[in-house]
């Protein structure tokens, strides 16, 4: 079995003044996908040949099938024999809206494999294999990541952050990540410049545990990526944003997916989320019943800690404030 969490879109997404330098933060949320391979479990199935259930999970089968080659000899594996059985995926983010779906589904089932048939898969590995698949969130690493999402690979390991709440909107329809990758991004070199020095800002900001700054740069996040990907209930979620006092928006930069950010320690959290979830209901026109509403906890990973292309200090299931 494994298992990988998912994302409210992302804190921040742009390109860096560098070449290759494309890249995404994080927003880790208590969103799961679990995934489970049986070798050779069921009864008929050819040799060597892997299943997956869903069968419209080709990506997980594809990677599935790369571990496969990779596994040692074993009972019932001489070398260079075949290693089939049933990978089963099983999730509760929804596809195609910028939560990372793809990306949890791929990391779940790269432990699962990898665990089942006797293949290590730290994240170097599982990396090397997602960049032969498709473009790939931060989601390997239990912490809030500065992640190269094009030719996937960490960047920073930034750290965590309290607890926060997000109130989510879905605009419909869905997004493919590998098609909107391929559309040339009109970034200038004033553009580069200036998603560098919100990454600064946002690193030290979680450094320090400053919800507020984090809110304003996922808002700035948010406004510049309009030209991209746009999004007609930006300005309504921000005012509301504003209206309940939250810290700010966070959008699936690649998705259909918007959010107000609030601090769940804050005393008047309860208040202000009540508010936030009826005024977004209202807003996509499920009234006070809150039809079309969505709240997601954030996740906090107690040893995280922030350092340049450092992932040495992430233990996997280090979390707390979970759910």
């Amino acid at each position: 079995m494994g298992t990988a969490f998912g994302t409210f879109g992302e804190l921040l997404q742009g390109a860096l003044p560098e070449e290759g330098g494309d890249f995404l933060v994080t927003l880790p949320v208590a969103r799961w996908t679990m995934a489970t391979f049986r070798p050779a479990a069921r009864p008929g199935l050819a040799p060597g040949e892997i299943e997956v259930r869903p069968a419209h999970k080709a990506k997980a089968l594809r990677l599935a099938r790369m571990i496969a080659d990779l596994a040692p000899a074993g009972p019932g594996f001489p070398v260079g024999g075949p290693r089939g059985g049933v990978l089963t995926v099983s999730s509760v983010i929804p596809e195609g809206k910028g939560l990372a779906s793809s990306s949890a589904d791929l990391v779940a089932t790269a432990r699962a494999v990898g665990r089942a048939l006797g293949v290590a898969m730290p994240p170097a590995r599982i990396e090397r294999l997602l960049s032969r698949i498709e473009p790939t969130d931060g989601v390997l690493y239990p912490a809030i990541v500065a992640f190269h999402h094009r030719s996937v690979r960490l960047r920073a390991v930034l750290g965590s952050l309290p607890a926060m709440a997000v109130v989510g909107i879905d605009e419909g329809g869905s997004v493919d990540t590998v098609d909107f990758n391929r559309i040339p991004k009109p970034f200038t070199a004033a553009d580069r410049r200036a998603y560098a020095a919100l990454l600064e800002r946002l690193t030290e900001a979680v450094r320090h545990q400053d919800l507020a700054e984090v809110g304003r740069i996922s808002t700035r996040s948010a406004l510049m990526n309009q030209s991209l990907r746009y999004k007609r209930a930006l300005d309504p979620m921000a005012a509301i944003c504003r209206e309940v006092g939250g810290l700010g928006v966070a959008v699936g930069h690649s998705g259909t997916t918007l959010g107000i950010l609030l601090d769940a320690t804050d005393p008047a959290y309860t208040r202000r989320v009540t508010a936030a979830a009826q005024a977004c209901a209202e807003l996509t026109g499920g009234g006070a019943a809150g039809g079309g509403v969505a709240v997601y906890r954030t996740l906090s990973f107690g040893n995280a800690r922030g350092g340049a292309g450092s992932s040495a200090a992430l233990v996997p299931g280090a979390m707390v404030g979970s759910c």
